[in-house]
């Protein structure tokens, strides 16, 4: 009898579902945070505990166990160097399921499947025009800069900005629809 043998089948076969769930988890350990069906991210979150809580032990024996669930190299690197040193100070809960929303074709509950600590990336701020126009033209006056340097970058800048105008672009007439099939069909007369 299977009393208290209760799992997530997720409507699968034993070996497609570990393999459902073992890509979820690599996923997560990559990514960070994903967005997955709330049955999907229930039955990852057991078996990504476990390989942080592994991560934690950083010993041989616990790294030789995680690359068993997770067969690559790189991950379980990345899984014990920087993931396994982020939760140090934790001693559970270090995954989390926000609800997030309906799917529209099936009305399944989406969730983001996320790390409690993720480590955020600063984001490279965008360049003003200003950035911009100096990095185009750097022979631009600038203040404390010898007169007689100015007047050599000058002479440059006036030579790139001759090369980098484009002349002038005329337009064709455009075709009109019906005269492009009378020329198509249009019939050379015989000299007789």
């Amino acid at each position: 009898m299977r009393h208290a043998k209760t799992k997530y089948q997720l409507n699968r076969f034993t070996s497609w579902r570990k393999a459902t769930v073992l890509s979820l988890v690599r996923n997560l350990f990559i990514c960070q945070s994903i967005r997955t069906t709330e049955t999907r991210a229930k039955a990852a979150r057991p078996i990504a505990e476990k390989l942080v809580s592994l991560a934690k032990k950083n010993t041989l024996a616990a790294k030789r166990e995680a690359y068993t669930m997770l067969p690559d190299h790189n991950l379980v690197s990345k899984l014990f160097g920087e993931i396994g040193q982020r939760f140090s100070a934790r001693t559970g809960g270090y995954t989390r399921i926000i609800n997030f929303s309906q799917r529209r074709g099936d009305d399944a509950r989406m969730v983001i499947f996320e790390l409690t600590e993720i480590k955020k990336e600063p984001r490279k701020a965008k360049k003003t025009k200003e950035a911009v126009a100096k990095e185009e033209a750097p022979g631009l006056k600038t203040e404390g800069e010898p007169q007689e340097k100015q007047s050599q970058e000058k002479g440059t800048l006036e030579s790139r900005a001759a090369t980098k105008e484009k002349p002038p672009v005329t337009q064709k007439p455009h075709k009109k629809f019906l005269g492009g099939l009378k020329g198509i069909f249009k019939k050379e007369r015989d000299s007789l």
